[in-house]
């Protein structure tokens, strides 16, 4: 079986109904970034920083996968998949995907404010727990943060990330501007030889002189076109 590698942005989870940060009314309009994804801002105010995830969480009981979450989940039928997402939402997993590295981390886990990564003090929370109060403590002690990578940190999935990209015969990028790094340059490292396949229903910037398939769609219907494209489902 072939590689496919996808990699995941907010346009991917819009049709779900998920608030995407930076279109027009996103929540980047309401929250200014410096203030519930950066670790100063975690500092300086961690109540709002908390219950700005608690009301994250609490958005993801309402929604469900679309359905071009459901066709990547049916493309491990014709291949070996990869989501790398930027997402932190969980609806890859819900879909039925079963390879997913997450970027930017996880809403639906919390973790050591000391020390993050320490996979010792990462916690799933179930549906019950995503009010995580201030106090509410890891097991080291420290208070429970959101398992998030918030912008000036470093992001440790991606060497992995890199890992897949190179070994990828078919490469498709979905509902992401390729303007946050180091996401948007795994590009760089897929093999000349390899397919590329742009969704987005806006145009994206890619920096790239090498040839990309554009399908200028949604996720749901642009999917359906890349798995046509694909020669599947003939």
């Amino acid at each position: 079986m072939k590689n496919l590698v996808i990699l995941t942005g907010a346009g991917m989870s819009a049709e779900s109904g998920i608030s995407t940060f930076r279109d027009a009314g996103g929540l980047w309009d309401r929250y200014p970034v410096e203030q519930v994804a950066t670790p100063e801002g975690y500092q300086r105010d961690p109540a709002l920083v908390i219950n700005f995830y608690n009301e994250r969480r609490k958005q993801l009981l309402g929604v469900k996968p679309n359905r071009g979450h459901e066709l990547l989940a049916e493309l491990e039928k014709e291949y070996h998949v990869t989501v790398i997402t930027q997402n932190i939402d969980d609806l890859h997993e819900r879909a039925g995907s079963s390879h997913i590295i997450h970027l930017h981390g996880e809403l639906t886990k919390v973790c050591s404010s000391r020390d993050p990564y320490n996979s010792r003090y990462i916690k799933e929370l179930k549906p019950e727990e995503y009010e995580v109060k201030v106090g509410d403590k890891a097991d080291d002690g420290s208070q429970l943060r959101p398992f998030i990578v918030w912008f000036g940190e470093a992001v440790p999935e991606i060497e992995k990330a890199i890992l897949y990209v190179e070994k990828a015969d078919v490469f498709v990028i979905i509902g992401t501007s390729l303007n946050v790094y180091p996401a948007a340059g795994l590009l760089h490292y897929v093999p000349r030889e390899a397919g590329v396949y742009l969704i987005d229903p806006k145009p994206v910037e890619t920096h790239t002189s090498r040839p990309i398939h554009i399908i200028q769609k949604g996720a749901s219907e642009g999917v359906a076109e890349l798995k046509s494209m694909l020669g599947i489902g003939r």
